[in-house]
């Protein structure tokens, strides 16, 4: 987008605010507002295409949470970032855009599912990678790399392999995070480098 109509997007939805980006233009826009916006984007900015739904776990922070979405006009050739916080930092949520794009409806699922964010007013919210009943959200900044021993959700799959779902084997792991500071330097780092895939703890 260029300077001209960024300014004028900030300008008329005084709610916005500019959000920093090394790439695409991004704003902030509150949940509130979400759906509105989104409709204004896609008719009259001709932003028509969805590209992605994810997510940003802040951990300590508040609000913790942070929908991502990113958008392109296939007429103009452009991108646009927008962000949008959860209020609830225990069950977070955020409305759903599957009526305005067809393209949100894997997309939020998935977010869900790996992340735990509940998008209100999606047709079939369910898990879209891991079962059912699986009870964390592995995208989280509280779940291990290295994963957690789960149970099989299926008694015919647990005879057979004799085991539970192992948790994943990290070289140089396991990974921690400080939980607190800038997010550049609280990404999980390695506790033992000592071992690898080829060469075993201790040996």
């Amino acid at each position: 987008m260029s300077e001209k109509d960024t300014n004028q997007l900030i300008g008329r939805f005084k709610y916005l605010s500019e959000r920093d980006s090394v790439d695409h233009y991004a704003v902030n826009c509150p949940s509130d507002h979400l759906i509105d916006f989104c409709q204004i984007l896609r008719d009259e900015y001709l932003f028509d295409m969805l590209v992605d739904v994810t997510a940003i776990d802040w951990d300590v922070a508040s609000p913790r949470f942070t929908g991502i979405y990113h958008f392109y006009s296939t007429s103009k050739q452009l991108y646009l970032r927008v962000a949008s916080d959860c209020k609830d930092n225990i069950k977070p949520s955020l409305p759903s855009l599957v009526r305005l794009y067809s393209a949100a409806d894997w997309h939020e699922r998935e977010t869900y599912d790996l992340m735990g964010i509940h998008f209100d007013g999606h047709p079939n919210l369910k898990r879209i990678l891991m079962w059912d009943d699986y009870p964390y959200h592995p995208l989280r900044k509280d779940f291990p790399l290295a994963g957690i021993e789960t149970p099989l959700p299926a008694a015919d799959v647990a005879e057979q392999t004799k085991v539970k779902v192992a948790a994943a084997p990290m070289m140089g792991g396991p990974f921690v995070s400080s939980g607190d500071g800038k997010m550049s330097q609280t990404e999980p780092t390695a506790k033992d480098e000592s071992w690898n895939e080829s060469k075993a703890k201790g040996s």
